[in-house]
């Protein structure tokens, strides 16, 4: 199990396995600790979420969101040279936690150790971008800051923009999407529907 683990379930640049890893690695987490802040995080934020974007819409997001923090990640790997493996949900969560600051600037947040002290929520992710560009510059390596700054930019930018573009304007393309599957079924290529 572990070098399948490490093979598909780990965003490595160098790696022979290189677009399956983009979504799987958010899957997979380094400890229970891990994935337990990572769930904590997850499960505080997304409800708020569904309610701007809705289940479907959420699910569609979040994966994407994988997949584009992973890429990003890759991109600074590539930059620096630093070929080091990473996991977890951390960046598609930034992309969660990044639209619920972004819609609602102006919601309390608390951290659950310290909760007595309270802060908005567009603080929160303007100290969050912060950290995470001081460690991409830094090169601390604790996190992966290029995969929390892809997550936070994507998810800043889907709220504002991406829905209006992407997922309004989605019937073109799912029928263009159906068009070409028919047409290859017709020619003997792919399954019928």
């Amino acid at each position: 199990m572990r070098r399948i683990m490490f093979t598909y379930f780990t965003s490595d640049p160098s790696s022979r396995a290189l677009c399956s890893p983009m979504l799987l690695s958010t899957f997979s987490h380094f400890s229970l600790f891990h994935m337990a802040a990572n769930m904590y995080v997850l499960w505080s934020f997304s409800s708020s979420v569904v309610s701007l974007l809705g289940c479907e819409q959420f699910i569609a997001v979040y994966l994407s969101a994988g997949v584009i923090s992973t890429f990003v990640s890759y991109v600074a790997k590539m930059a620096t040279g630093k070929f080091e493996p990473s996991l977890g949900a951390s960046g598609a969560i930034m992309t969660v936690l990044a639209a619920v600051c972004t819609k609602m600037p102006e919601a309390k947040l608390a951290i659950i150790f310290l909760p007595m002290f309270t802060f908005t929520a567009g603080n929160a992710l303007k100290a969050i971008i912060a950290f995470d560009t001081a460690g991409l510059a830094l090169g601390w390596r604790f996190f992966d800051h290029a995969a929390h700054l892809g997550g936070a930019l994507f998810g800043m930018w889907y709220v504002t923009y991406g829905h209006e573009l992407i997922w309004k304007n989605r019937e073109p393309l799912v029928k263009a999407w159906h068009e070409m599957r028919t047409k290859n079924t017709g020619k003997g290529g792919g399954r019928p529907n």
